[in-house]
This record gives structure tokens, sequence and C-alpha cells, in this order.
């Protein structure tokens, strides 16, 4: 009786052999491409045409297998993923408290049943929320904390996780995509050219309402086909899986009413994220005068002893980052647990197991941190820079600034940080754009529109994998599903500058 084979099946590698497998792509070319370097300012602003070969950095086994570790703590050329992991970990012990009360179960329980024939409603009210947070501070790794949300919640109500995923994701980048008065992006490139952040704004505005409603469109589409066909679903293989590890069930079919205590860590919960951001969002870099939450602080920290118990340094709200708001999910933790009346055992082993549940997450934003170490200790971003410069020389308005679009994408998958890549490049572009006689705030607009339309995807970026990894949803299903609607964002986004350069 002869024996039958098994067919070889392909599995996709897991999201961190891929990200290792992207290391090592990224050390072969540190042997291949020649190593240079531009000459900065006092800010740490590259110069224009100060790009210089050095001597070649290639990078071995050791700094590959060095680069996940840097990667987490940093070095003297890259920042270290650290804080983003460790805000990752607490927001799972803080996970870990919520659902220890059940409050969470029931909460989604009661907007599955009212939302119940009118789901989709939800899909345009939560994308442009997101995308308005993106546009306007950047938001993007804060979506971490709403993930274990968003999707019981759609699941719940008839669509996949792909669905949740996107609103959040899709929602943030395309936000980002067209930056309106983001900091980190906006604000970091316009001061590198000397000009107003609030130069360009109306044609940004015009693009985030263009690319969100392609957005909204594309996911609404989706959720339509998949809800009356779930088989259509890309992850439907994993369904019956998922709905298990997010206790869809439990959390739809749940007709319980909330206690009093589970309405409380409901509050508790949604007030968490309201000064969450508020608290990243830069109010005096908006406007000078909005000074409100600086000048409050200031007079609460100076009431004689209260000021003290509270805490002198107290930062002010819109002067956050990821110090505080890691704090603000551990003391809200501790607040839940108070007024639920959890026993301290309790406690800590369900913030820990919380923990446990996201430490795969803050691994995962370490290592893809570790393809820009390799890229940065092995010098070859100066060199893609200068190809650039050399290549966006002399051209037309138009064919200039929708390849200072296309050169962007490469660069933001080599630097995946929005502020990192305008304050390596926007001194050489810019000056380029002006002998081509497009204005400083479209080509800020090109690198923003490439910035976010690379962080759609990118196993580079934390933010990324950091929500599949969330989700269980395998980065390959991700690209497949994102093809066509990065394909209609770049055609859009390519027609609008090229039509904007010559108004």
């Amino acid at each position: 009786m002869q024996e039958t084979k098994k067919k070889y099946r392909f599995h996709m590698p897991s999201a961190y052999t891929i990200l290792f497998i992207i290391i090592v792509i990224i050390a072969i070319l540190t042997w291949i491409i020649p190593a240079g370097t531009y000459a900065t300012d006092k800010a740490g602003n590259i110069i224009s045409g100060t790009y210089k070969a050095v001597s070649s950095k290639p990078q071995g086994i050791w700094d590959v297998f060095m680069a996940p570790v840097i990667g987490m703590v940093g070095d003297k050329k890259t920042e270290g993923a650290i804080s983003v992991s460790l805000f990752i970990l607490v927001i799972g012990g803080f996970l870990g408290v919520v659902n220890k009360t059940d409050a969470l179960n029931e909460g989604i329980s009661s907007i599955v049943r009212r939302y119940k024939g009118r789901e989709k409603q939800l899909i345009p009210i939560l994308m442009i929320l997101f995308a308005i947070g993106g546009s306007t501070y950047g938001m993007g790794e804060e979506t971490i904390a709403f993930y274990p949300l968003l999707i019981p919640v759609m699941m719940g109500v008839g669509f996949d996780s792909l669905v949740a995923v996107a609103i959040a994701l899709v929602g943030t980048q395309v936000g980002c995509l067209a930056s309106t008065v983001n900091p980190f992006a906006t604000g970091v490139a316009s001061q590198t050219l000397n000009i107003s952040p609030g130069d360009g704004l109306g044609s940004r505005l015009l693009l985030l309402i263009i690319t969100t409603a392609v957005s909204i469109i594309y996911v609404y589409h989706y959720a339509s086909v998949i809800q009356k066909d779930p088989t259509k679903s890309l992850v439907y293989d994993q369904r019956a899986e998922d709905e298990k590890r997010f206790a869809i069930k439990v959390r739809t079919d749940d007709e319980h009413q909330m206690t009093e205590r589970q309405k409380a860590v409901i509050w508790l919960f949604g007030l968490t994220f309201v000064i969450m951001i508020l608290g990243l969002i830069p109010w005096t870099n908006l406007n000078s005068h909005w000074t409100f939450f600086d000048s409050f602080t200031k007079w609460l920290t100076g009431i004689p002893f209260l000021g003290n118990l509270l805490g002198h340094d107290m930062a002010p709200l819109g002067t956050w980052y990821f110090n505080e708001i890691t704090m603000l999910f551990l003391f809200m933790s501790v607040l839940i647990m108070w007024v639920y009346h959890m026993k301290e055992g309790e406690f800590m082993d369900a913030f820990m197991k919380g923990m446990a549940d996201f430490l795969s997450v803050a691994i995962i934003v370490a290592v893809a941190r570790g393809i820009q170490v390799v890229m940065n200790n092995g010098m070859i971003t100066g060199t893609v820079l200068h190809w650039g410069e050399m290549g966006l020389h002399g051209l037309s308005q138009s064919v200039f600034i929708i390849l200072t679009y296309i050169f962007y994408i490469p660069m933001s998958f080599l630097i995946p940080s929005t502020s990192g890549l305008a304050a390596a490049t926007m001194g050489i572009i810019g000056p380029l754009g002006h002998f081509a006689h497009v204005s400083g705030s479209l080509v800020i607009t090109a690198y923003q529109a490439a910035s976010g339309w690379v962080n759609l995807i990118t196993p580079t970026s934390g933010i990324v994998m950091g929500a599949l990894a969330i989700a269980h949803v395998n980065v390959s299903v991700w690209w497949k599903w994102m093809l066509k609607l990065m394909i209609y964002l770049f055609i859009v986004t390519c027609v609008f500058l090229g039509v904007a350069a010559v108004l």
C-alpha cells in the first residue's frame, strides 16, 4: 500500500520572522549601498548640499541580532521603543482590571443591542473621529488601547476583526496622510522651512476630506459585503477562534443589566481615553492663546499642601507624551480597583495577566524599531537622500511634486517617524521645491501624504504590527485587504498634488 504524500502548503511566517527577515535585508543593503552623511545644524537638521561619502559600515550578524535589543532600549542614533512598549503593557494591565469587573462585556453588549439594524453607522462616525485625531496631533500608537474594545464590538454586530483594525488604523493614518496642524509632522516640517504651520491649511483640509471619504467608502463596502455573506471575510477561517478569543458570544448575548459599580467603571474607562486625548493635543501649538490647561495646572500646584500632595512636577494637559499617558492608565487601574471594591490580590492578578496578554505586542514594537537601528548604524540613509536630492533637481512643478511624493514613499519606510523624516529631509527637499517654483507648504503636504500612505501597511511601523498582533491578523492578509485602497489613495493623492502645484 503506497503512502500518500501530504501536499506542502505554504504558511506565512509570523510577524516576528517577517520583521527579522527585513532586518537581515537592510543589513545586506549596508554592504551594497555606499555609506554617506550630511552635515547638520545645532538643531540636528540636515544642511542641503553637504553630503559626503564616508567609510562603509556594513552590518554583520552581531548587529542583526543586536538590532531588536537596541530597538527596545535605544542608542545614540536611534530612540528606543521602551516607552511605547511599556505603554502597551500598562494598557494590557488596565484592560485586565476592567475585564475583571465584567463592565466592558456588559458595555459592549449594550452597544450591540443599541445599534442593532444600523451597525454600519458606527464606521463613518468612528473613522472621522480617528482621522481628526491623526490630522491634528498625529494619533497613532495611542490607538493600541482601542483595538481590544473595537474588535468585539465590530464582530458582535456582524463584521470582522479587519473592519475593527481598519476603523482605527486607516482612520488615524489617513488623518496623518492629510495632517492639518500635526505638530510632529506639519509643525516640524514647517519649522525646518521657516514657514507657518498654517500655510497650505486649506488645501490639506480638502485632501483630508477626500481621502477620509475614500477610506470610509472602502471600509463600509467591505463591511456590507461580509455582513451579508460572512464567508467572504478574509479572516473567515479564523472567525470561530476569534469569537472564542474575544468572547463575542458572551459579550453580545448577555442580557444582564449593568450594576452601579460596573456603570462607574465604564465611566472611568471612557474618562481615561478622554483625558489621554486632551493630554496629547498640543493646545498652545494650535493656538498660542489656548493656555487654559497650563494656567489651571500652575494654579492647582500652587495651592498650599494640595500642590505638594498632587506633585509640583505635574505636567499640564497638552504637553503629555508616553510617560504621562502610561501613568494615566496605571492610576486609573488603581482607581477602578478602589471604586469596584476589588481586593488587592485580585487586582494584581488581573493586572499582571492583562500585561501578559500584551507582551507579544510590546516586543513586536521593539523588533520593528530594530530595522531603523540597522539602517541608521549602517549609514545608508544619507546616500538615499542624496540620490533623491540629485534626481528631483530641475523638474516642472507637477512632475516635481508627484516625484517628491514618490521619493518620500521609500524614505517613509526607512524612517517611520514623521518628525524624524521631516527633520532629516525637509532641509534638502524644501529648497529644491523653491527652485521648481513649488511652495514649501505643498512639499510638506507631499511628504505627509507619503508618510501616512506607507504607515498604513509598513511592517517597520509598531502601530501596524501592534494592531495586527492584537487582532491576530497576519500581515499578508492585511496587505491583501489594503491593496485596492492603497491604489485609490495613491491615485487621488497624485492627482491632488499635480493640480495643486499649478494652481
